[in-house]
């Protein structure tokens, strides 16, 4: 019995060093030298190390914590600019990995006030300009219609963990600036011509970044038809760096040819020139707009000098 036990003991020291390298215990089986310890020597044995549970098989292994992963978002900024025309559409884009349940929701920040625009795929907003879609694999968009400048400002995208998770996006708007210019390249909003003569008029497009957008055009209220029974209508576009050009050409110009024109692009920026076309009163006007009444102007100062000498 004397010899069991010492047999016994060996094994435990055997097993202390074996498990400071990690080696994997077994409890000890019916029939083993060591069976006849109490059955609470081991989980005293254990102490005051961390105790390890048992698997199916009866082995002892160490136990590890396995943490929940976290939301994050794809991209690695959390603020940034976007900057949209008016007019135009704009796509936001909130990127999120290993959601994880959690909810990803767009808000509108004015102040300290913050509005809802949607919750998960549901639009929350009564504003029809706003509609939410998820692109596989992670992409939560936030889409805003006919943009204007009511809509410049801070838009947060929120993921509900704990802390939330926020990425700012900063909405700028830009204004296009658009001019109607005669064939002198001055800006005028008269323009003066004869009849028979050629209706020449430039639209310049600059400050924006839709260069490439079809510009149009309109006489009055209508859109000009270039295939109309008329005939003698053209246009010619075209886009630089940073501005673009088109230019309407009327060939044989009549008194029907009177009228407001207009150049837009996207239909919301837009100019516009009133064309007079005249059959033989002042000449001169017909050829630069304004000659008319600076025109008038210089004759009436003339007269008032020869009265003023006559006296």
């Amino acid at each position: 019995m004397e010899i069991k036990n010492i047999y016994g003991l060996i094994c435990v020291l055997i097993a202390m060093l074996n498990k400071s390298s990690s080696t994997i215990l077994k409890r000890p089986k019916a029939g083993d030298p060591f069976d006849s310890f109490p059955k609470n020597f081991w989980e005293d044995f254990s102490s005051p190390f961390t105790e390890i549970p048992e698997n199916e098989d009866g082995l002892l292994t160490e136990s590890t914590t396995v943490h929940e992963p976290f939301p994050f978002f794809a991209d690695f900024y959390t603020n940034m600019n976007v900057s949209a025309q008016i007019g135009t559409h704009v796509d936001l884009h909130c990127r999120v990995n290993d959601l994880q349940g959690k909810t990803v929701s767009w808000m509108r920040r004015k102040g300290d006030d913050l509005a809802l625009l949607t919750i998960g795929k549901h639009v929350y907003s009564s504003d029809t300009k706003y509609s939410i879609e998820f692109l596989d694999p992670n992409d939560w968009k936030l889409n805003i219609k006919y943009i204007s400048r009511e809509d410049e400002g801070e838009y947060e995208c929120q993921v509900s963990s704990h802390p939330p998770l926020i990425l700012l996006i900063n909405l700028h708007i830009i204004a296009t600036k658009i001019e109607v210019l005669g064939e002198t390249g001055s800006l005028y909003s008269d323009k003066y011509y004869k009849t028979g003569s050629t209706i020449e008029l430039s639209c310049i497009i600059s400050k924006t970044n839709d260069l490439n957008s079809i510009i149009t055009w309109k006489h009055d209220l209508k859109f000009i038809n270039f295939e109309s029974l008329r005939g003698g209508i053209s246009v010619k576009s075209e886009s630089f760096s940073d501005h673009a050009v088109s230019r309407l050409y009327i060939a044989n110009a009549k008194k029907q040819d009177s009228g407001n024109y207009t150049c837009m692009l996207n239909n919301e920026s837009k100019a516009t020139v009133t064309v007079h076309v005249l059959s033989g009163e002042y000449p001169a006007a017909m050829q630069h707009s304004g000659t008319i009444k600076y025109g008038m102007i210089t004759v009436t100062l003339l007269l008032s000098f020869i009265l003023f000498l006559a006296r």
